[in-house]
């Protein structure tokens, strides 16, 4: 849910930019459909590539933790269970009790308890690389669909005014689900994502703007 979130809080604010600033700059709509689909395909593959090879690293470590376990647990059984009892003990269970529990952890499935206690790893639940991105490119492009839509469906002396209205509304929503999944204060999430948009258009705005009047393009 977080990574939907904030994918599709991504894909809100990047193609906003896009398509205010080359608002700014024309109002042609098929500028505008054209500019505001390549900023949505661009991002949202790089989304799913950048999440792709996160995640792929992130499996590739917890591999490699669990094949040094797995060894560990082969080569010197002894000194392992005596390191899963302390990480017990720390958990606060007496001497004799982390003992018991570890030995009998041990004889369910060794690595799957050094791997829980130790490396905080489910070995059955590894991230999986292809979930990630495709959630990810989803993600965003859905987001990046309502100002691409609301940029180019309106008549022209509504589209700036609904594009940035339509953003600031689909922000409120992604600040909030935001602040809720991180038992984060709801106000200053709002204020910061809905801040940070607007400033994002009115720079984009300015600059196409700025271009348009300089009859760049």
């Amino acid at each position: 849910m977080r990574a939907a979130v904030l994918g599709a809080n991504d894909g809100i604010v990047s193609t906003a930019g896009i398509v205010v600033g080359v608002a700014g700059a024309t109002q042609s709509r098929e500028v505008l459909l054209t500019a505001g689909l390549a900023g949505l395909l661009a991002g949202s593959m790089s989304m799913a590539a950048g999440e792709y090879v996160s995640v792929s690293t992130q499996r590739d470590s917890q591999k490699a933790a669990l094949a040094v376990e797995r060894r560990e647990l082969r080569e010197q059984p002894e000194e392992e269970l005596a390191e899963l009892a302390g990480l017990l003990r720390g958990r606060g269970l007496s001497e004799e009790v982390a003992r018991e529990a570890a030995e009998q952890l041990t004889r369910r499935d060794a690595l799957r308890a050094h791997a829980s206690e130790e490396l905080g790893i489910d070995p059955d639940a590894l991230t999986n690389p292809w979930h990630a991105a495709g959630a990810s490119f989803l993600a965003f492009t859905v987001g990046a669909l309502l100002p691409l839509l609301a940029i180019v469906l309106p008549p022209q002396s509504w589209r700036l005014a609904v594009t940035v209205a339509s953003v600031l509304a689909a922000l409120s929503v992604t600040g909030w689900g935001s602040a809720r999944l991180g038992a984060a204060p709801v106000g200053r999430a709002l204020l910061r994502n809905m801040g940070g948009g607007a400033i994002a258009m009115a720079v984009t705005y300015a600059a196409g703007a700025l271009l348009g009047a300089a009859g760049v393009g």
